[in-house]
């Protein structure tokens, strides 16, 4: 039940499944598997804690309805994501910008710039791009009526607004990632 699964229970009856219910079933070849061990890999070295605890929580889900058949798999994981410079420390939440991210509330920064200038903005914040070993966080920033990344490692301050943004077709991240790809063309 509290996987979401409509189970319903009377005594002297017992329990029962809803048959409206149905999970299909998991199953994932071992290439699947080895890219969901990479990927694992990467968020337990480069986000925060909270996210990497969210990651192993999800790899055991996968790992407790694998059949037996491929158990043996997991054993054999051999792509690991090892850092090869030590990770750009923020002191930002990451966890906390993700969900702002996902639940579009507005967020005000003061920031310094590769200029060693500091800034105010109030932004839309659209995602969390990795470039290793640096994070940018890419938004549609109020002052600048633009696009903008901010690199995590410069946010020196963040305040979650109670305001929350709509999605408008030209300030969210189907907007963001067109500008970006013509910018690359």
């Amino acid at each position: 039940m509290d996987a979401g699964v409509p189970i319903m229970g009377e005594a002297g009856v017992g329990y029962l499944i809803d048959k409206q219910y149905y999970l299909p079933p998991i199953t994932f070849d071992a290439d699947e598997l080895e890219a969901i061990g990479l990927g694992i890999s990467m968020v337990r070295q480069w986000t925060d804690d909270k996210f990497a605890d969210k990651a192993e929580s999800a790899f055991e889900k996968i790992q407790a309805v694998l059949p037996a058949s491929l158990q043996g798999e997991l054993q054999q994981i051999t792509t690991y994501a090892i850092p090869t410079r030590p990770p750009v420390p923020w002191t930002v939440s990451f966890s906390e910008l993700r969900e702002c991210i996902r639940t579009r509330r507005m967020i005000h920064i003061e920031y310094t710039d590769e200029g060693k200038q500091d800034t105010t903005r109030t932004l839309r914040p659209l995602a969390l791009l990795f470039f290793s070993p640096v994070w940018l966080l890419a938004s549609w920033c109020e002052k600048r009526d633009d696009f903008r990344n901010f690199r995590l490692d410069r946010i020196q301050s963040l305040t979650i607004c109670e305001d929350t943004f709509s999605d408008e077709s030209d300030k969210n991240l189907a907007a963001y990632m067109a500008k970006d790809a013509d910018c690359h063309s």
